[in-house]
């Protein structure tokens, strides 16, 4: 019968190597990660840089909405022209950071204090429906907010998508960063009014006009201007519903609030 050999013991060199190779793995991986986010904030800079003399040909946003309408038929097309900043009413200009954003001109991309408002809210109305279902009764009504500026959802559109997410927020406020700090806030908005969602596959404000008011951008008269501004926050739902109670007091409050903001 054969004998064993005794198992052969390391060396103390051998030891030495196998207690340092964990610790170089680990740095050469958190290296790749840090060269890779460092590759990627530089990509979303140059494509900044790029969308400030040139307009997007699509964003995510809209390539998710074509998806959408594709499932349904195949046949199925956005409608997206782009305008120049002169192109389009003052009174949209006016109505839109009325409504999505009164302290534009003077904020530097972020509002802590509305991020930290809407958040509070939201919170307190998913506590009250969600103790409202428990209890069997009706849920509250009530409408989530959101905090972002005109400058965030600009990022978003232009970058992101509509998910949410802890990482993909933090990639928003990079990204609207460098769109602060490179665009001026004229291009800030004619970029944001043009790739806007007003509708089923409709984007910014030339197509809006056409398929809500059968007019031009720039031919929109204040109301309208209003109505389409109001419609931001869900504009399928009012594509499909048309003017609810609620959106004709919105755009009420809107005509009356859109000369009191500031614009680029």
């Amino acid at each position: 019968m054969a004998s064993r050999r005794p198992a052969r013991k390391s060396t103390p060199l051998q030891a030495r190597l196998a207690a340092t190779s964990w610790p170089r793995l680990i740095l050469g991986a958190m290296m790749a990660v840090a060269a890779f986010v460092l590759l990627t904030q530089f990509y979303f800079f140059c494509k900044v840089v790029w969308y400030n003399y040139n307009p997007p040909r699509s964003t995510p946003v809209m390539r998710a909405a074509m998806a959408d309408l594709q499932r349904e038929n195949p046949q199925a097309e956005l409608r997206y022209d782009w305008v120049d900043y002169a192109s389009i009413n003052t009174s949209l200009k006016r109505a839109v950071v009325a409504a999505e954003d009164a302290n534009f001109m003077n904020h530097t991309g972020v509002e802590w204090d509305a991020v930290r408002a809407a958040w509070e809210h939201n919170q307190d109305l998913r506590e009250r429906r969600a103790a409202a279902a428990e209890a069997g009764e009706r849920a509250p009504r009530g409408v989530m907010r959101g905090g972002s500026t005109i400058s965030q959802q600009l990022a978003k559109n232009l970058f992101l998508s509509n998910s949410r997410s802890y990482l993909r927020k933090g990639q928003e406020l990079v990204i609207t960063w460098m769109i602060e700090h490179v665009m001026s806030k004229q291009r800030i908005l004619e970029l944001y009014l043009n790739v806007a969602e007003w509708g089923n596959g409709v984007f910014g404000a030339q197509a809006a006009a056409r398929h809500h008011f059968r007019t031009d951008a720039a031919s929109l008269g204040p109301r309208q201007a209003a109505q389409l501004a109001a419609m931001l926050p869900n504009p399928r739902f009012y594509d499909d519903r048309g003017a609810t109670r609620y959106l004709n007091a919105r755009t009420t409050t809107l005509t009356s609030r859109m000369r009191q903001v500031n614009i680029p």
